[in-house]
């Protein structure tokens, strides 16, 4: 992990007067006052720094805020404040950064912390059916005691200008997917403004972390989104790993980047297809379909699970590959990049697709930044933004991706940014198989001491995933948090359908795919 970015920010802090402590050697955090808190982000949002998380945590009764910053091949930034005894409230980051806006509404739901300057504290996980005063994240909050359900309705913006009106979705859909609610504002067909209404999938994911072992939390994070199993597992296990300062095998880090970008692929694949089909061409969604089960079979037989969950474990790997799988998963990997090759040909020649897709749903290149995008959504709004190559973990510092990036933000440049990273992925697969070290592919995790922390990015198929852990007594978690790209991109959502006509939405979702699990936690 890259942590340059805070030998650079902590150079901006003392040009501007403001004291802070560093504390932790790797990952280093800068702890600052609860009156320098705002200001440090204003500084970093001037400087250009990405907000990439903001959480809180709560010690022996004492809350802290987090925040984490990023910088292209600077690297992050980890920054903190610890509040004073029976203090609740720290001042809000959106005056500066916009994307913190749902990221304090968790926080005050979860914590009753109040973010100073926020301009919208509806509740956002925390359903109105809960108890007002349940804070679930408090150390005092009993996880196995039934809440008693309360009434209560979410406030949505509502519309009544002439002419406009509202069309309410989900949060139950007709697919096999997961619950959302959609509220929409429309005149005519063209929606005005989309509200998004998520929570239904919370499971309290980060609740049950609480008090679990690194090692037998790890099938927790495997399951946080099921189709980023590989991703959320290897930013989980990276966390812990800085926890114990450990770092892997060669081998066991290979293996770990080849099941990646597998996924990567497999869900390209998945979301081209699904896309293509919602804009009635089943000869796209077919292909994929079968070409994505290829993929699935094989991982099952080479490692035992059909979306390889549970095969990124802290320490290294539990599946390793003998000649004849490296062999198979490599000629397999070429021949599906050279099928998919062929499509995209197939695609380029599909005038009718083509005008569903180009010009709908675009976000602006500034509107991406503002938001900070992430991984297609992003890359196609000329987001030049990859923690494979930003945060340089292993292996990826010596194999780094080609990464792609396009104009446009649209449909079109979503779907071309998944046609080019299939063949990239492709590409790092055969390298890193070609030069697979010899070596362990499994190692013994040791206990964490008390005290220790790590935070990790992953970049998955969707996106950076940001994984920050606190170890208590015991070697037991204390704290873990767990930011998945779609906490980002359902604000880019709301602004890309802007202006599109209600039966583009679906084909926009589609392209986003953001994951509700993931979001909900």
């Amino acid at each position: 992990m890259n942590f340059a970015l805070t030998q650079s920010l902590a150079s901006q802090l003392k040009q501007a007067a403001i004291p802070f402590e560093t504390r932790g050697k790797f990952p280093p955090c800068l702890f600052v006052s609860e009156t320098a808190w705002a200001p440090v982000a204003k500084i970093s949002q001037q400087e250009g720094l990405r907000l990439v998380a903001e959480w809180a945590s709560e010690e022996k009764g004492v809350f802290t805020i987090h925040a984490a910053y990023a910088l292209g091949a600077l690297g992050y930034a980890l920054v903190a404040t610890q509040l004073r005894q029976g203090v609740e409230e720290f001042s809000s980051l959106v005056p500066h950064y916009s994307v913190a806006a749902r990221m304090e509404r968790i926080i005050h739901d979860f914590y009753g912390l109040t973010p100073l300057g926020h301009p919208d504290l509806r509740r956002w996980i925390k359903h109105d059916s809960w108890p007002e005063n349940a804070f679930p994240l408090r150390k005092g909050f009993a996880l196995n005691v039934p809440l008693e359900r309360q009434e209560g309705s979410y406030p949505f913006i509502e519309t009544d200008g002439e002419g406009s009106y509202e069309i309410p979705v989900g949060p139950v859909h007709a697919g096999i997917i997961e619950p959302g609610h959609f509220r929409f504002q429309v005149v005519g067909e063209q929606i005005l403004n989309l509200e998004e209404r998520l929570g239904y999938v919370h499971k309290g994911i980060e609740k049950h972390f609480e008090n679990q072992d690194a090692v037998s939390a790890a099938r927790m994070a495997a399951r946080i989104s099921g189709d980023a199993t590989v991703a959320h597992s290897w930013a989980y296990c990276l966390a812990a790993e800085q926890a114990v300062g450990r770092v892997v095998s060669p081998r066991a880090a290979h293996l770990r980047a080849v099941l990646c970008e597998r996924e990567r692929m497999a869900n390209h694949i998945g979301d081209i297809g699904a896309i293509c089909n919602d804009a009635a061409w089943a000869f796209m969604q077919m292909q994929c379909q079968r070409l994505r089960e290829d993929l699935a079979r094989l991982h099952q037989k080479l490692f035992g699970h059909r979306l390889l969950m549970d095969v990124v474990v802290p320490g290294g790997v539990t599946r390793d590959l003998d000649r004849d799988g490296t062999a198979r998963l490599r000629n397999q990997t070429q021949a599906v990049a050279g099928e998919m090759k062929e499509l995209f040909g197939i695609y380029e020649e599909q005038t009718s697709i083509r005008d569903r897709v180009i010009g709908s749903g675009g976000i602006s290149a500034q509107n991406a930044q503002t938001l900070g995008l992430l991984g297609v959504v992003g890359r196609s709004a000329e987001q030049d933004l990859d923690a494979r190559r930003d945060a340089a973990y292993s292996p990826y510092d010596q194999c780094p991706p080609q990464v792609k990036v396009c104009r446009g933000g649209d449909v079109s440049a979503r779907l071309w940014i998944r046609f080019q990273e299939i063949q990239d992925s492709a590409r790092l697969i055969e390298k890193l198989l070609v030069d697979l070290p010899e070596g362990s592919f499994q190692e013994p995790f040791k206990e964490p001491g008390e005290g220790s922390w790590g935070f990790a990015v992953v970049e998955s198929w969707r996106g950076e995933i940001a994984t920050w852990i606190r170890f208590g007594s015991g070697g037991k978690i204390q704290r873990c948090y767990v930011r998945d790209p779609s906490m980002i991109n359902w604000l880019g959502l709301e602004l890309a359908v802007q202006e599109v006509p209600v039966p583009d939405f679906p084909l926009n979702n589609k392209s986003f795919n953001c994951s509700y699990s993931g979001h909900d936690l």
